[in-house]
């Protein structure tokens, strides 16, 4: 092959024409091939005082692209197709094409990612209103906010305007003909009696608030509704409610509802023909009719209730359990804008009564949990609804609605990652499945066919052998736990105690599992399985027996024990069981250490495999969850703990560390902000004391042990990121409400120094490349695959853009590779470095220099260098007035299994085809130029006398110049359809064993 085609046939044409026509001129140099850089994330500024340092790196979403709860919803009546929601973690979304497509609009302006409700302005549809804190008050997989933001273009900017206090917001109302008239149901704080809730108006948009009403410390309001005919009318349901870890208590003396005639100035309770004892209340006046006004009770004798003057009276017309059953997460009411005997009741079906309330039918919906619904008061064939899975529009009544698998926003309990070859990230997505999603994928994107379910249910943990995951650990309700083969995709039952826990009170159940209970495998044998209920269980046979491994290590309170809802209704989902084991870790240094930690605040540890357990909890916990434990991979005495204290209305960060195997401990909170709470803690693997943080709004690094704290949000939206991993390099993290996200290639965190900084230039040690296929670009509605190729990040101290700087790889004999520099210009333009201050990163594609390019020339295959081999190399970057130079690891794509001849063969031949695409093109400029040349010395002596035989020689030549070119290229082809209307070149054909 590397002998069937030299210069010569080409040569021997072309030399006697130039020496006829004395017409040699140096020939044009081809343009180099545009090389579109795939390293194109451009993440929002960091403005934290260490951006400089984190400035190259990104984050990248992987999906999955599944919604996640949802439980405010907006639409614009003038523009059917626009619509809003708001996540519970994942901020404000906006669609311009009724729900094809979603765009997040608040990411770079919300310090806290959960919404609780959103408004519109009638009389100006580019004012919007936000209210941070879902309303449906889950004890776990839920946030809280931080007051109200406005924006004034419809969502391009968003500008933060009080009630920072309120934590939990259900509902705004904006009054119809002027947008700085806006009242907000602030519901106040899940966990404990607060003063910061009641209805609360600005008519400054704004600027400043006032609170109307306030009912008492303990109830805030649930629901808001105005007259649209007289927006002085208003009626708000109030809400007698509190969490605790163990219970939802949702009814009292202070549920009910209350109206205004005069804007919210005096207020009048509403009791006639309503239960004396309410727990959760919604209500809605009807546009159409608006004497009358629907109300969704929850009380014993509850129901949907009516009134018909204007609040005066109600009446129970539908007692259906359908419309309120498990009250406290439901209890949503929309009237008709057009009927007034037409209203719906979200509850986990979503429900319709077009007689007036006294009887309701299930409308088919996306998702079985609803919590709001918006109609377009100018035609209610067009709405949009939230829910446990996002968001839906339907624009012909609810017959049919968009798709909610275009949305990121699941909301993952853990992360846990295997170790194959492209690893794999596993975690349990709230109200869907368990899910398991690629790192990376050999195509353009990480897209639905990539990732699947693998047994357990929507609150798991995740175990197996990261080395080989065929079995897989996953639990789900009240203790159940399956095992899913990834060979047989069977799913297996292997519950402790097999029993139906929905329910039953904790206190006479056998154990008592977490909600999210947890499970791992053993690092020193992966056959032994660990489950956590209120004693820790052993496993070594996969699940087929079990053995309690301790005594109760909770503390054991038999009055946090019983029901989990009153005084109305009950909660037995299993989220109120309390008491239990919430964290497992054993020691990867000591076999048979495990560390637990408790949802009541304890952390016991055992060093004899369970025989006896030692209670090291420190007093500084206080009531707390713990939430992770990390055992440092550096030193078996060193641990992390998170205490988590949001359920006790603490939302301060805790953090801990013990040296001595928990005999003392020191908080090691540093300097996070306050009011975000932690999560969890990683140590990296190889680096002692680079710790790695998720909060409730963000992701953190601390260099020294966790004395001071840097922010590497990045473009990580802010988010509460609920578990992270470090695995083969790169950090990931799970996220409650914005999927998967992977920070590729830590290597700058791990080798950061204060030489570093001070030094005005620096190249750090790149990370291990291999040669592996796979695109790298945005595809909307997918996950994003890395950055192709060797990634490497460089320091600069200042960006003198007069000074370019250059980057060249080069291989174990000294050959120059490729080279980059940070200026250049050409058709089409080359990949630049960048030359900014601070981190930069670049992307190697791990190919050659491209070979000579013919302008303006179509090709089937891509006009690039071919890749190189595996080995080593160097990279060497000359910045700063200093010339640096790095060691670069290049290895096969591991899964590959291919001989040390055959690999020598394949290198031999994509060098040889890159060698002859290279002389082809070559000789095709020489050859054009020859043309060109001639065609002009015709055309100037056509007119001078005896210039026939001149003519007739050169149109000869320039003919024979052309039939060569066609032959070693397509000079006709203009798109890419033309490859199947005129025959491939030459270098058509060796492009193509290039890319082979």
């Amino acid at each position: 092959m590397t002998r069937s085609l030299s210069r010569r046939p080409v040569l021997h044409v072309i030399v006697p024409a130039l020496a006829s026509f004395l017409l040699l001129t140096p020939y044009a140099q081809a343009a180099a091939q545009p090389r579109a850089s795939r390293d194109s994330i451009r993440p929002p500024r960091d403005t934290s005082a260490d951006s400089l340092r984190i400035a190259g790196l990104a984050w990248r979403e992987i999906g999955p692209f599944r919604g996640g709860r949802a439980v405010a919803v907006a639409g614009v009546p003038s523009q059917p197709l626009v619509y809003y929601f708001g996540g519970t973690g994942g901020g404000v979304w906006k669609t311009t094409d009724a729900g094809n497509s979603w765009k997040n609009i608040t990411d770079g302006y919300l310090r806290l990612g959960s919404i609780g409700a959103i408004a519109v302005a009638p009389s100006d549809e580019n004012v919007i209103y936000v209210g941070t804190g879902e309303a449906p008050i889950r004890g776990q997989s839920s946030s809280y906010g931080d007051g109200v933001y406005r924006s004034t273009d419809a969502g391009k900017t968003w500008t933060k305007i009080g009630l920072e206090k309120t934590k939990q917001i259900s509902r705004i109302q904006v009054h119809p003909s002027n947008s700085d008239v806006v009242y907000v149901a602030a519901q106040g704080s899940r966990w404990a009696p607060n003063s910061d809730r009641g209805i609360y108006r600005s008519m400054d948009g704004g600027r400043n608030w006032t609170r109307v009403l306030f009912v008492h410390d303990s109830a805030g309001p649930s629901d808001l509704s105005m007259d649209p005919t007289n927006p002085r009318i208003l009626y708000a349901a109030f809400w007698d409610h509190q969490r605790t870890p163990w219970m939802i208590r949702s009814g009292g003396r202070s549920s009910g509802i209350w109206k205004t005639t005069d804007g919210g100035d005096t207020w009048t309770r509403l009791t006639e023909g309503l239960p004396a004892l309410m727990g959760k209340i919604g209500v809605a006046v009807s546009p159409s009719s608006p004497d009358r006004v629907y109300a969704i009770v929850e009380a014993d004798s509850g129901g949907l209730f009516r009134s018909d003057d204007a609040g005066k009276t109600w009446r129970l017309l539908s007692s259906d359990r359908l419309i309120r059953a498990r009250a406290w997460y439901y209890i949503h009411i929309t009237a008709d804008p057009k009927n007034p005997d037409v209203v719906w009741v979200l509850n986990a079906p979503i429900t319709r009564s077009i007689d007036g309330g006294r009887t309701f039918q299930t409308v088919q919906a996306r998702h079985g949990d609803n919590h709001a619904l918006w109609i377009n008061p100018r035609d209610p064939q067009y709405m949009v609804n939230a829910n446990d899975g996002g968001a839906n529009v339907s624009i012909d009544g609810g017959k049919s609605w968009s798709t909610q698998d275009n949305q990121p926003t699941s909301q993952l309990y853990r992360v846990n990652t295997d170790d194959q070859f492209n690893y794999r990230l596993y975690a349990g997505q709230q109200d869907n499945s368990t899910v398991s999603v690629p790192s990376r994928t050999d195509g353009f994107a990480i897209d639905r066919t990539d990732w699947n379910a693998v047994g357990g249910c929507e609150n798991a943990h995740i175990a197996f052998d990261p080395a080989q995951p065929r079995h897989v650990y996953a639990g789900c309700y009240q203790g159940f736990i399956s095992v899913w083969d990834k060979e047989t995709a069977r799913v297996r039952n292997i519950a402790v105690y097999p029993h139906l826990g929905l329910s039953e009170p904790s206190n006479e159940q056998k154990y008592r599992f977490n909600w999210s209970a947890p499970i791992i495998t053993s690092p020193h044998d992966r056959r032994v399985v660990y489950h956590g209920g209120n004693v820790l269980f052993r496993s070594s046979d996969r699940g087929q027996s079990w053995t309690a491994v301790s005594p109760d290590l909770t503390r054991n309170e038999k009055d946090k024990q019983g029901q989990g809802g009153g005084p109305i209704t009950n909660e037995g989902a299993g989220g109120e069981v309390y008491g239990t084991i919430y964290y497992i870790v054993e020691s990867p240094h000591e076999k048979g250490v495990i560390w637990v930690g408790t949802d009541d605040g304890l952390v016991q540890m055992t060093r004899n495999g369970g025989t006896t357990w030692t209670n090291v909890t420190s007093p500084a916990f206080g009531n707390a969850q713990i939430n992770s434990i990390e055992l440092s991979p550096h030193d078996a005495a060193t641990a992390y703990v998170v205490a988590y204290r949001v359920k006790w209305n603490d939302h301060s960060p805790q953090f801990f560390r013990t040296t001595d195997y928990g005999r003392t401990w020191t908080r090691i909170s540093g300097n996070l902000p306050g009011e975000e709470a932690g999560r969890v803690v990683r140590e990296d693997p190889e680096r002692r004391g680079v710790l790695y943080a998720g909060t409730e709004a963000g992701a953190y690094v601390s260099y020294d042990g966790g004395t001071r704290w840097e922010s590497i949000q990045r473009n990580l939206p802010r988010v509460p990121v609920s578990d992270m991993q470090i695995r083969r390099g790169d950090l990931v993290a799970a996220t409650e409400g914005r999927s998967f996200w992977i920070l590729d290639d830590i290597s700058p965190l791990r080798q950061r120094s204060d030489s570093i900084q001070r030094a005005s230039a620096h190249l750090y040690a790149p990370r291990t490349a291999f040669l592996v296929d796979r695109g790298d670009g945005a595809v909307p509605g997918m996950g994003r695959n890395p950055p192709a190729g060797a990634m490497v990040y460089y320091w600069l101290a200042a960006a003198d853009t007069t000074v370019p700087i250059t980057m060249e790889f080069i291989d174990a004999s000294g050959i120059s590779m490729r080279k980059y520099s940070s200026k250049g210009s050409g058709t089409p333009p080359p990949t630049l470095l960048p030359m900014k201050a601070g981190l930069n990163r670049f992307v190697w594609n791990l190919r050659r220099e491209d070979p000579t390019r013919v302008q303006g020339l179509m090709t089937l295959g891509q006009i690039r260098g071919n890749r190189v081999p595996p080995g080593k190399y160097q990279v060497r970057l000359t910045a700063g007035g200093r010339t640096m130079t790095q060691a670069l690891d290049v290895l096969a794509d591991p899964r590959v299994d291919v001989t040390d001849a055959d690999r020598a063969a394949y290198i031999a031949m994509t060098n040889a085809a890159y060698q002859r695409v290279s002389e082809l093109h070559e000789a095709v400029v020489r050859m054009r130029d020859v043309r060109e040349q001639v065609n002009g010395l015709v055309g100037r002596t056509k007119e001078l006398p005896n210039t026939k035989e001149i003519s007739v020689s050169g149109k000869g030549i320039a003919d024979s110049v052309a039939a060569l070119d066609s032959r070693l290229v397509s000079p006709k082809a203009r798109t890419f359809q033309d490859v199947v209307n005129f025959r491939n070149g030459l270098n058509d054909q060796y492009l193509f064993m290039m890319e082979a």
